[in-house]
């Protein structure tokens, strides 16, 4: 056990073989390949790929978001802290599981109104629930060893991560988002001191003996405390030299006794039946060493998916999908993976990880766990789920013989972690020939669809070409039928107008024609009048005449009227006057007696 376990603490030069490694054509392609197929479904995380949050000279943190493939997002952080440096408090929103992967330090955490510490080491793994408060401080080794921790946020009824809120938050955001008069009247303390506080917001991680550090260390404290509703001495005393009121002791992964031990490596599993801190939490964890050429099993977990994380070393990862999966969905994968890499195995999923023969491969994870404790289901070895099964009826289900079964299972006595030689290698070769041909495969499908598009473009521009004849061919023939109707437009225009000449003719023909009849009417009528006129004076002189006659005649007649009318006048006058005068004349002579008789 001690020295499967210096496998990992013992000085190894990683770095010169990665070097060399990292410099080949072919682990770069192997890389880009694995990254590209996993990657898909977030099952595989690079190291270079996670996202970097913060960064200070001090220390930096980074995040990645991996899924199984069935829940999630699972958000994990990796939180590197120079010598004596502090990462300064925040409130969780989530639960948060870590494992210190190097280095020391103090954790420091708000448990309801106590303030705990929990000193730190390499292999420790604790739990922080959510809604604490915590803040972590690195050592100052003589090593000077930087502090890295691994942690995952889920939340504690589902286990799956709310990226809407985050996974934690600033206390001094919290505090400082209030108002000034808000501010002051919870510190009861005057606006210069809130004016202070504000002044400036310092890095996410800072250098624990730097000369500001005791202003903000002291002011930070009154935050929490103000944000605990208490007097929080506790507080920051592992940076003031103070100490805390309770001290924990996190569980320590290579201090525990391995699950399984053989020659090939060790594994351990960590739940909530073996850590009193994950009793809330369905989030498990484990850690597998694999020395040179061996390999985990293949096997299979019922009741957890696994996201794990490269410890040192590299190796390859096999993992087999569900034969009912739909192929877009899901499908067979092996990647090679190294240091800092994350990689996710979902539930119900065969899967086998193996070393290379020229280097150790160890990596630790989280598991999500049900209700119920997760056995891994092994298909060889002793502990083989197969061998539990009917042999007849598993005959069946590969169709071959009960004797070739037996075959198949009794040769191996190991389990769990067994020895393979060259087996990763043998992966990679099929994984550079799985590149291989998907790069034939992608060269054969871009030459197709070369040709495609070749005879594409030229069923275009044969489509094309043809389109353009029958366009002419159709702008001729309307053209033809453009000029046939236009001379039909001018024939007809032509039989129109001589139509409408020969109505004009024949109208002006029947206008002379009744011009004609009009004036020999008026002729006639004319004539007629002239005759009748004639006659009429005629007729007119005739009346004339008979009545020049008639009036001639009376007044002839009235002439001898009147001569005879004078005529008898004058006879009457004669006649009067001679009776006159015979009266005159009888009337003197009685005169004249009278006369002589005086």
């Amino acid at each position: 056990m001690l020295r499967l376990k210096g496998t990992l603490v013992s000085p190894f030069s990683f770095f010169a073989v990665f070097s060399i490694i990292l410099a080949s054509p072919t682990f770069l392609s192997v890389e880009s390949y694995s990254h590209r197929h996993a990657s898909t479904v977030g099952q595989l995380v690079l190291k270079h790929d996670r996202k970097l949050l913060t960064q200070t000279e001090h220390g930096e943190i980074s995040a990645a978001i991996v899924t199984d493939g069935t829940k999630g997002p699972y958000h994990l952080q990796f939180i590197t802290l120079e010598p004596n440096s502090v990462f300064l408090p925040v409130l969780l929103h989530a639960n948060m599981v870590f494992f210190v992967h190097t280095g020391s330090g103090t954790l420091s955490w708000t448990d309801d109104d106590d303030m705990r510490d929990v000193n730190l080491r390499k292999g420790d793994v604790y739990r922080l629930p959510e809604g604490s408060a915590f803040y972590v401080q690195s050592s100052l080794e003589a090593e000077r060893e930087k502090l890295r921790i691994y942690a995952i946020f889920t939340n504690a009824e589902d286990d799956v991560y709310e990226p809407s809120i985050g996974a934690y938050s600033s206390i001094t955001d919290v505090v400082l988002g209030f108002d000034t008069r808000v501010l002051q009247a919870a510190f009861k303390v005057p606006e210069d001191v809130i004016k202070i506080m504000r002044a400036s917001k310092p890095p996410a991680i800072i250098h624990a003996v730097q000369k500001e550090g005791k202003m903000l260390v002291e002011w930070q404290a009154q935050l929490l405390k103000a944000f605990l509703g208490g007097n929080r001495d506790g507080f920051f005393h592992s940076i003031n030299g103070k100490k805390t009121k309770k001290k924990m002791r996190a569980y320590n992964v290579l201090e525990a006794d391995p699950d399984f031990e053989n020659c090939n490596g060790w594994s351990l599993t960590v739940d909530r039946k073996d850590l009193h801190i994950l009793k809330h939490s369905n989030i498990g964890l484990f850690m597998v060493n694999l020395t040179k050429g061996s390999m985990m099993a293949p096997h299979w977990n019922p009741r957890a998916s696994e996201i794990a994380i490269v410890l040192q070393g590299q190796g390859m990862v096999r993992v087999v999908c569900s034969s009912n999966a739909k192929e877009c969905e899901c499908r067979d994968m092996r990647y090679r993976v190294k240091e800092g890499d994350i990689f996710a195995v979902p539930r119900f999923h065969p899967m086998a990880q193996m070393s290379f023969n020229n280097d150790s491969f160890v990596f630790m994870g989280f598991s999500t766990l049900t209700t119920k404790r997760n056995h891994p289901q092994f298909l060889v070895g002793k502990k083989s789920a197969l061998r539990i099964m009917d042999k007849q009826i598993l005959a069946l289900s590969f169709n071959v013989s009960n004797a070739t079964i037996d075959q198949l299972l009794k040769p191996q006595r190991e389990s769990v972690i067994l020895d393979c030689t060259s087996c990763a290698e043998e992966e990679e070769n099929l994984l550079m020939e799985e590149i291989e041909r998907e790069r034939k495969e992608e060269e054969e499908a871009r030459r197709k669809e070369e040709e495609e598009e070749a005879r594409k473009r030229r069923e275009e521009e044969e489509a094309k070409r043809k389109e353009e004849e029958e366009a002419q061919k159709r702008r001729e023939e309307e053209e033809e039928a453009r000029r046939r109707e236009e001379e039909e437009e001018a024939k007809r225009r032509e039989e129109k107008e001589a139509r409408r000449r020969e109505e004009e003719e024949e109208a002006r023909r029947r206008e002379e024609e009744e011009e004609a009849r009009r004036e020999e009417e008026e002729e006639a009528r004319r004539r007629e009048e002239e005759d009748a006129r004639r006659r009429e004076e005629e007729e007119g002189a005739t009346r004339r005449e008979t009545k020049k006659r008639r009036e001639e005649k009376a007044r002839r007649e009235q002439e001898e009227a009147w001569k005879q009318e004078e005529e008898r006048q004058r006879r009457a006058e004669e006649a009067a006057a001679k009776g006159w005068r015979e009266r005159e004349k009888q009337r003197g002579q009685p005169e004249e007696k009278k006369n002589g008789k005086r």
